[in-house]
């Protein structure tokens, strides 16, 4: 039986760096669907009310629905479609338009500070009309 060659020690590889602030996600991330909070609520809804008589619901499962749940902002199906419909066409990345969605910002300005990588590629008035919108479609979705 052969034994391998030692070769010395193993390097570890170089960590990789991550800054969302830059889009630098990690490759984990690469390809990845970003969605809005009010869609994993819906997710998880439909999935418990699939399994509600199973006693076997994990804690971590009851607490990220309550959780989605209680941050979630948009309530109506309708109108988690027609924030995507507004994200859609934007040159922002999924990331991005998750962030957006998630944090309903009520200004271009705070949207820029939060989300930090939209930079210049949206305009100022075309993000405040977005961000309007979108506020439009919280306040009288269904």
């Amino acid at each position: 039986m052969r034994m391998p060659k030692n070769r010395g020690p193993v390097r570890p590889q170089a960590e990789e760096t991550l800054d969302a602030a830059r889009l630098e996600l990690g490759n984990d991330f690469q390809e990845a669907e970003c969605l809005l909070i009010s869609e994993v609520r819906v997710l998880l809804e439909a999935q418990y009310d699939a399994k509600k008589e199973d006693k076997n619901l994990k804690e971590v499962y009851t607490k990220t629905l309550e959780y989605v749940q209680k941050f979630s902002r948009y309530t109506n199906r309708d109108t988690i479609k027609e924030v995507r419909a507004l994200l859609k066409p934007t040159e922002l990345e999924a990331f991005e338009c998750a962030q957006l969605g998630n944090l309903c910002c009520s200004e271009w300005e705070e949207a820029k500070s939060l989300v930090p990588s939209i930079g210049s590629k949206i305009s100022d008035d075309d993000l405040d009309s977005l961000l309007k919108q979108m506020d439009s479609l919280k306040k009288y979705q269904g």
